[in-house]
C-alpha cells in the first residue's frame, strides 16, 4: 500500500511540473511574439522598433516649412517661330543646282540653290540700260550747268536737264530694287563673271535645313518654299494653363521642366507669351516658354512636364515627403504614431506638390509623429492583417 502511494505521488508531481513547464514555455513564446512580430488591427499596425529598423521604417515630427508654390502643367517643345525662315525664290525659273541637303547646318547668306531664269535676264538688261541712261543724263546735266555758269547756255536748258536726270535716276533705282527683290545683291552686279540668267538662292538666317523641296530640273514657284531653315539655338515650350491658375501666371515668370529624353535633368525657361483668349472647350489659356537650347538637345514635338513657379514668395505650411503618403481604400493616408510603435492610418487632405514635398491641408497637425519612410511596409502589414481577419 505504501509503495502504491509513493508511485502515485511521483506521477502527480511529474504531471504538475510538466504543466508548470508548459505554461512557462508558452508564456515566454507569447512574450517573444509580442516583442518581435508585427500585429495589425483595423486601421492600426504595431511594429517593434527592431523590426522598423530592419524594414527601413523611420519616424519624423510634422512641422511647417517653406514650400514653393508651383503650378504643374504639361507642355510640348516647339520651334521658335521667330527663328524660322521659309526660303523661296522671288522669280520663276528652273532649278539648276541644289547645294544643301536635309539636316545640314547653314549660315546666313550661304547659297542653297541656283535658278536659271529668263525673267532675271530681262530684269538685268533693263537695269543696265537704265544705268547707262542715268550716267549719260548726269554727264549732260553737269555739262549744261558748266555752260550756264559761263553764260553760254540758257538757264532753261539746265532746268530741263535736271528734270530728265530725275526721271532717269528714278528708273535706274527701280530696276536696281527689282533685282534686289529677286535676290541679286549689289556685290553680284560688280562681278565680272556674273551670269545674267543665274539667280543664287541664299539662306537668310543661321540654322538647320528642316524641309527641302528643291529638286534639280524642276521649275521654281515664288509662292512655294524650296527650303525651311530653323534656328534651334532656342525653342518654345507650349503649355495650357488652367483657368483657375491664370491670375497666378505673369510674363517673365520662371519655370522648370523635364523631358523624357533627359531623365533627371531639370531645364529652365521663362514665360514670354500668355494668350488673351480662354479655350471654350478646355477652359485653358495658351502660354509659351522661351528656352535656350545649347547643343540642340531639345527637339520639337517632345513632351515636357512643366512647373511654373508662382511669382509670390514661398509660404510655410505643414509638408511631408511624397513617399510618406499611401493610398488606402481610395484615400490618402499617413501612418501616425504616439509611442513610435503603434501606427494609425490617418486620412489626410493634400494641397500643392513641389520639390518632392506635399502640402497637408488637414489630417495632420504640427508636432505629431508619423512614418516618413517605410510607410509602404506599414500599408502592406495593414492589408495583410485585414485579409487574415477576413479569413474563415
Amino acid at each position: 500500500m505504501n509503495r502504491y502511494a509513493i508511485i502515485a505521488g511521483v506521477l502527480l508531481s511529474v504531471a504538475l511540473g510538466g504543466g508548470l513547464l508548459y505554461r512557462s514555455i508558452s508564456s515566454r513564446g507569447l512574450e517573444k511574439k509580442g516583442l518581435q512580430e508585427v500585429q495589425a488591427k483595423p486601421g492600426k499596425v504595431t511594429m517593434p522598433i527592431k523590426m522598423q529598423a530592419e524594414n527601413g521604417v523611420a519616424v519624423a515630427t510634422a512641422k511647417k516649412q517653406p514650400l514653393r508654390m508651383v503650378i504643374n502643367v504639361t507642355g510640348k517643345v516647339a520651334v521658335n517661330a521667330d527663328g524660322m525662315a521659309h526660303v523661296s525664290p522671288h522669280i520663276q525659273g528652273k532649278i539648276s543646282v541644289v547645294k544643301v541637303s536635309l539636316g545640314d547646318s547653314v549660315s546666313g547668306g550661304q547659297p542653297l540653290a541656283v535658278i536659271e531664269s529668263a525673267e532675271l535676264g530681262d530684269a538685268l538688261s533693263r537695269y543696265l540700260q537704265s544705268k547707262s541712261k542715268f550716267a549719260l543724263a548726269q554727264s549732260s546735266m553737269e555739262r549744261i550747268k558748266s555752260l550756264v555758269e559761263k553764260k553760254i547756255a540758257a538757264r532753261k536748258e539746265l532746268l530741263q536737264a535736271e528734270s530728265e536726270l530725275t526721271i532717269v535716276r528714278s528708273e535706274f533705282q527701280a530696276n536696281k530694287e527689282r533685282l534686289a527683290l529677286y535676290g541679286v545683291s549689289p556685290s553680284d552686279l560688280t562681278k565680272v563673271n556674273f551670269k545674267t540668267t543665274h539667280l543664287v538662292v541664299r539662306s537668310p538666317i543661321n540654322g538647320i535645313i528642316t524641309e527641302k523641296h528643291a529638286v534639280v530640273g524642276e521649275l521654281s514657284d515664288p509662292s512655294k518654299s524650296l527650303f525651311t531653315v530653323v534656328d534651334l539655338s532656342s525653342v518654345w515650350v507650349l503649355v495650357d494653363i488652367n483657368e483657375k491658375d491664370i491670375s497666378k501666371v505673369v510674363k517673365g515668370q520662371a519655370a522648370v521642366f523635364t523631358v523624357a529624353a533627359l531623365p533627371g535633368k531639370e531645364l529652365e525657361g521663362r514665360i514670354t507669351y500668355i494668350a488673351d483668349m480662354v479655350d471654350e472647350a478646355t477652359h485653358t489659356v495658351k502660354a509659351r516658354l522661351t528656352v535656350a537650347n545649347p547643343g540642340r538637345i531639345l527637339k520639337p514635338e517632345m513632351f515636357a512636364t512643366v512647373q511654373l513657379v508662382e511669382s509670390s514668395q514661398a509660404v510655410s505650411v505643414i509638408a511631408v515627403a511624397e513617399e510618406a503618403l499611401q493610398d488606402v481604400d481610395g484615400k490618402k493616408v499617413l501612418f501616425v504614431t504616439k509611442n513610435s510603435i503603434d501606427f494609425s492610418a490617418h486620412p489626410v487632405s493634400v494641397g500643392r506638390i513641389t520639390d518632392g514635398l506635399v502640402e497637408i491641408t488637414s489630417g495632420l497637425i504640427e508636432g505629431e509623429r508619423y512614418a516618413v519612410k517605410g510607410s509602404f511596409i506599414l500599408k502592406s502589414e495593414l492589408k495583410k492583417g485585414e485579409l487574415e481577419g477576413d479569413a474563415p
